[in-house]
């Protein structure tokens, strides 16, 4: 096979799932069960965004209908005003989400660790466990809070004083 025609072939199947793709519905929506309160009668439309259709030779282009055709049961689902049709396979698109995750964590990473300079001088140190006992230990430098009862104690000495 000569170099043109492998060329050719590697364009016309890298082309080929995108258009394939714009013209077919979802395969993974299942089949709803009968309702028994519909009308027999009204025809079976189709589960297929009015997006999907071509854009000319309607008697409504906007809404892409023709005058007298019947309306699906979820017009405002599948009707040109409905949510958009993906442009890209989901696929393809999860595939660039996962690549830009990736690429904004890696420029993190490289300026935390690889852009961020050293510390001109070590930390300080101090002896005795960090002066742990001339401090008076650990539960002497805790936060103290304040609870209900305190708190009721010091607006009480608060409204004597005024």
């Amino acid at each position: 096979m000569s170099l043109i025609a492998r060329r050719a072939a590697r364009v016309a199947s890298v082309t080929r799932p995108a258009a394939a793709f714009a013209v077919r519905s979802r395969a993974y929506a299942t089949e709803a069960a009968k309702d028994p309160e519909t009308d027999d009668d009204y025809p079976k439309v189709p589960n297929v965004s009015r997006q999907y259709l071509p854009a000319t030779g309607w008697q409504d282009p906007l809404t892409r209908r023709n005058f007298g055709d019947p309306v699906h049961e979820q017009d405002e689902l599948y009707s040109m005003w409905g949510p958009d049709i993906p442009t890209i396979a989901p696929h393809i698109a999860l595939r660039h989400f996962t690549y830009a995750v990736i690429s904004f964590v890696s420029f993190g990473f490289l300026v935390k660790y690889a852009l961020t300079p050293e510390m001109p001088a070590i930390r300080r140190e101090y002896p005795f466990g960090g002066l742990v006992t001339e401090l008076g230990g650990l539960d002497a430098n805790k936060v103290r809070y304040l609870t209900i009862y305190s708190m009721q104690l010091l607006t009480m000495i608060f409204l004597r004083r005024r």
